[in-house]
């Protein structure tokens, strides 16, 4: 696309955003939005308050004018004769000085009181999201851009200030009008009016506030109290009011409200925004996904329900937004100085230092994005990227679509440097806008159509601003001809004679009676930018970002903080030794010749496949009713309506006649995926009590017509076959699973119904991994006596901590109640009588230990004891079944010395550190002994590796290597070698085998379906 084209696609879009802004100042202001069909003011609901899509938006404070200001300073900076820049820089003032006229100069002199209202003071209820997004974050940037902090071509208002009678520097615009801050005074008045809102213990706001009378209507508020005896609602409500919010509404307030502080040095604005912001981030799920719906008084998520779309969206751009705003500034332990009203809201607990560190909102973004990336995305197996909606808790899928707002996401990757996923995801909202001319509401992409008959499209931005951010970092053409594909379709569609109207369907282009304010302050602002890459605010050197809103916003250096707290502050040091240190790719150079890299990458077609685009409607006739007013509306041209947007040069947006008979695109991967039934044998048909939920995972006590449905797409290798995938449980009987659940099957269940034979269902022992099972000894046992090092070569008897040191080794290493700990335990109390009985019971006051082991490899290394194994928990959590094995002996590394005859004949147990010597070396270490029950059975080694004092992760666990055979101490080949495995966990676990009464060991078995094995089955 050359510089001739790109001025004329930015010509259309200014005469664009000119007819909507020219007719809503004509028709609708002071309103807050335009009817673009019937050429009237659309006002808020007053007879239906529950009619919350219009009032929540709707505060009767010219919203469409607020939204508009920044839209008219960056038009101000278009290339292109002085006149036409004057012209929009006048739009912006006059604009400002009719808001100044309607609600005042936002003091309280007589000059605060205007034509509407004494600043924001309306009898309004409106939603705390968006009046911020909306109202202060319009009124903040405009301020910005009015004192000269964000950049407008030939605008200087320093050479324009002169100094009143009172010595204060003023900017003067004209003979009737001179800027102080007007803006910044009204937005104060507005953020003030919204304080009320944040009066909850729980950190997050209410929904709704009323802008003149607070929150009466939320019964549990201490604001709907007398102040006087803090008892009796003023005004008792007459129902109970929703106090259901979302992650959106409350964590997304940060950007508007700091830069709203650092500008009038109130910090309360700051501090509740980041209060809220924290308050939802510390309630994500335990694999660090947030919900949609939160309830404001309780703190407690309304659904499981989770994805990147409505209600959770612009949490995820805030926690990224907020970093890069706030980047060079300081954190400040409690940044609330000066003698502020907090006017009832409760601030307990104080904010952390980490919490206003901006490091600790990169690392959220880059927490979430882990989440979001491992349990919501779906890869190129399933034809095409792209995101589904996901159960908080466990991550399994909810639902497979798609909504207009989560075209967002692609912008946020590209601003975190993420490019290739970015332009990934873009693809396919790029064939959406293809096949629909606009971006449905909701899009499946299991069935390929609309969902729910959610079909309109409102002007949302969303997918525009994508496009601005990723041409911005690659400056690929491609997304020029994509910006042009949605200017035509949108011009073709939406035009009316009294501005720009939404889509109630875009399949059918029926047409809706609203242009809602964001259409000016966002859609026709980037699709402005996009066509305007030499604008200054392109190339502003400086952390500024766009709000969720569009609103640019910087905080400026004199408003930036000093730092009160050192950098070397060791909490601050470890937030950032957390944060992912990278940086933003170089734009990849394209193939010779093909102009574009997106164009010629492999997937394209895939997406377009995924997105149905052949199915996109043929248009026989190109005639449309905005055809007869081309000639004298510039906001229309000829070419809006002979070429319907979407035959560019790019490949699948050719007509038919011009792809090639022979092109190809690489092929689209396939899922292997089957399911596995079993039969419903008589009296084991399974019921609702055969599947239980335990931890992270299902515990199945009966598979009489079960049904797994099984998918490969786990990356792993086995067996030394390669990187192929292993399968995983995906579903049972039709309920979806997360990736990371697991499903727990009692051993014997399976070695009952299934045939060995069968290749579709393999038991399979492992041969690596085990778990070492440990006794300990309870608080009201003996004292504690010296360990049975080698210097005490009688041994000790059974050793017993004192409480206090018990607990402290139990209480950190809480793995005990682990998921597969939780799974036997209800597996005994369901099919107790299929697994083997011990004979005896264990002493109640034993406290059990399940810890992972691995055995050895190597033409040393011996197999483990085939013995009775260890028995799981009852119900109740309890200990079962005595363990075999209650002589151990503790000793150190023993290298040095060789150990007392009479110990390997005496204890079952030899327990060792890692470390000093080779394996085979302990080993050698141990004299020649008779195999009996009560001689030795096993030598634990104790890894004290780095990392394995904290925790016991068999992740950590490594092989060791027996190089050589076994030898006794004399240096003879030892007849009967002698089992040996390794645990971790360093001091922490050695000290439990030190107070250990009995050990006994469970191994471990898993599945192969079909040779590969299944992943996230595990047999207990």
């Amino acid at each position: 696309m050359n510089n001739a084209e790109i001025r004329s696609l930015r010509q259309e879009t200014e005469s664009l955003f000119y007819h909507g802004f020219n007719n809503y100042m004509q028709h609708a202001f002071p309103e807050d939005e335009l009817r673009p069909l019937s050429c009237r003011p659309l006002t808020r609901d007053q007879d239906n308050p529950a009619h919350i899509e219009l009032n929540d938006p709707l505060g009767n404070y010219s919203l469409t004018l607020i939204d508009s200001l920044s839209t008219l300073a960056i038009l101000a900076s278009s290339p292109g004769s002085r006149p036409k820049r004057e012209r929009a820089l006048g739009h912006f003032q006059d604009g400002i000085v009719a808001l100044v006229e309607q609600y005042g100069d936002g003091t309280e002199t007589v000059h605060g009181k205007g034509t509407r209202a004494h600043g924001f003071n309306l009898d309004s209820k409106v939603q705390i999201f968006e009046t911020v997004i909306r109202g202060v974050g319009g009124l903040l940037s405009a301020h910005l851009f009015a004192i000269g902090e964000l950049p407008i071509t030939g605008y200087e208002p320093r050479q324009m200030a002169v100094k009143d009678s009172t010595g204060k520097e003023i900017i003067k615009w004209s003979k009737n009008f001179k800027y102080d801050g007007q803006l910044l005074r009204l937005a104060h008045d507005l953020g003030r009016r919204l304080l009320p809102a944040f009066s909850t213990t729980t950190g997050l706001p209410y929904p709704r506030v009323n802008l003149r009378s607070g929150v009466p209507f939320y019964r549990n508020s201490p604001l709907s109290c007398e102040s006087e005896h803090g008892q009796c609602p003023v005004v008792p409500p007459t129902s109970k009011e929703l106090t259901e919010t979302c992650s959106a509404g409350a964590g997304s307030l940060v950007l508007e409200f700091t830069v709203l502080s650092r500008l009038t040095g109130d910090p309360r604005f700051e501090y509740l925004a980041k209060r809220a912001f924290w308050s939802v981030w510390e309630r994500r799920s335990n694999i660090g996904l947030i919900g949609a719906g939160i309830d404001a008084e309780t703190g407690i998520w309304a659904s499981s329900f989770t994805g990147l779309g409505a209600g959770i969206d612009s949490f995820f751009e805030y926690a990224l937004k907020s970093y890069i705003l706030l980047s060079g500034t300081s954190a400040q332990e409690n940044p609330l100085h000066g003698d502020y009203d907090m006017e009832g809201i409760d601030l307990a607990p104080p904010l952390s230092v980490e919490h206003h560190d901006p490091e600790s909102f990169f690392q959220v973004w880059e927490e979430a994005y882990a989440g979001i990336k491992h349990h919501l995305y779906r890869g190129e197996m399933y034809m095409h990227p792209h995101y589904i909606q996901a159960d908080l808790n466990t991550g399994a899928a909810r639902a497979y679509w798609m909504d207009s707002l989560s075209a967002f996401f692609p912008g946020l990757l590209t601003l975190s440097g993420d490019i290739d996923d970015a332009v990934e995801i873009h693809l396919l909202f790029t064939a959406l806008w293809t096949r629909y001319s606009a971006l449905p509401e909701r899009w499946s992409a299991v069935t390929g159509s609309i969902e729910g008959g959610l079909g309109w499209w409102g002007g949302r931005p969303e997918f525009i601003e994508s496009t601005y951010h990723i041409y911005r970092a690659t400056k690929d053409p491609w997304y020029l001809h994509v910006g042009e594909m949605a200017l035509r379709d949108i011009k073709r569609r939406c035009w009316t004679k009294c501005g720009w109207s939404g889509m109630q369907d875009v399949r059918t282009g029926e047409r809706n009676d609203r242009m809602e304010s964001f259409f000016l302050g966002e859609t026709a602002k980037y699709l402005h930018l996009l066509f305007d890459p030499g604008h200054p605010l392109n190339n502003v050197d400086a952390p500024f970002v766009f709000t969720t809103e569009g609103h640019p916003l910087i905080i400026p250096r004199l408003a930036r903080r000093k730092s009160s707290t050192p950098r070397e502050d060791p909490r601050r040091e470890r937030v950032r030794s957390q944060v992912r240190v990278g940086t933003c790719p170089v734009a990849v150079t394209p193939v010779p010749f093909s102009i574009s890299v997106t164009a010629t990458r492999p997937d394209l077609f895939h997406a377009a496949n995924l997105a149905r685009l052949h199915l996109m409607p043929t248009i026989e006739n190109l005639d449309s009713p905005i055809v007869e007013y081309s000639r004298d509306h510039p906001s229309i041209t000829l070419s809006d309506v002979r070429s319907p947007s979407n035959y560019t040069y790019f490949p699948w947006t050719l007509p038919l006649e011009l792809v090639p008979f022979n092109g190809t695109s690489s092929m689209i991967m396939t899922r292997p995926t089957y399911d596995i039934t079993f039969p419903a044998l008589p009296n084991s048909v399974l019921t609702p009590g055969m599947l239980q939920r335990v931890g992270n995972g299902i515990l199945i006590s009966g598979v009489g017509g079960l049904r797994l449905g099984m998918i490969q797409d786990v990356p792993g290798s086995y067996g030394g076959s390669g990187d192929e995938d292993l399968y995983r449980v995906q579903a049972i009987n039709n309920i979806p699973l997360g990736k990371d659940e697991k499903i727990f099957m009692g051993r014997d269940i399976v070695s009952s119904v299934v045939n060995p034979q069968d290749p579709n269902f393999t038991r399979v022992r492992d041969s690596t991994m085990l778990d070492i099972v440990v006794d300990v000894a309870g608080p009201t046992e003996e004292p504690d006596r010296s360990p049975g090092l080698i210097d005490d070569p009688g041994g000790p008897d059974p050793i017993v901590m004192k409480e206090a040191a018990l607990a402290g080794i139990l209480d950190a290493n809480s793995e005990a109640a682990s998921h597969v700990k939780m799974a036997l335990s209800f597996l005994a109390n369901h099919v107790g009588s299929m697994l083997q009985e011990q004979p005896a019971k264990p002493d109640p006051k034993y406290l059990r230990e399940y810890l992972p082991a691995i055995t050895p490899t190597g033409i040393g290394a011996a197999p483990v004891p085939d013995v009775v194994e260890a028995s799981g928990p009852d119900i109740s959590g309890a200990p079962q079944g005595v363990l075999l094995w209650n002589s151990i002996y503790v000793t150190d590394e023993m290298c040095k010395r060789k150990l007392p005859g009479s110990i390997p004949r005496e204890y079952q147990i030899i327990v060792v550190k890692r470390g000093g010597c080779s394996f085979v070396e302990k080993l050698e270490n141990i004299p020649s002994f008779a195999p009996s029950r009560t001689s030795l059975q096993l030598v634990v080694v104790v890894s004290f590796d780095e990392g394995d004092d904290q925790g016991r992760s068999e992740s950590l666990l490594i092989r060791p290597l027996l190089d050589s055979v076994q030898v006794t101490s004399s240096g003879l080949p030892r007849h009967s070698p002698v089992p040996l495995v390794m645990v971790g966990g360093g001091q922490k676990v050695y000290d439990i085998f030190r107070h250990a009464v009995g050990v006994g060991l469970k191994r471990r078995y898993y599945v192969h379906a079909q040779g590969v094995p299944i992943s996230n089955l595990i047999i207990v």
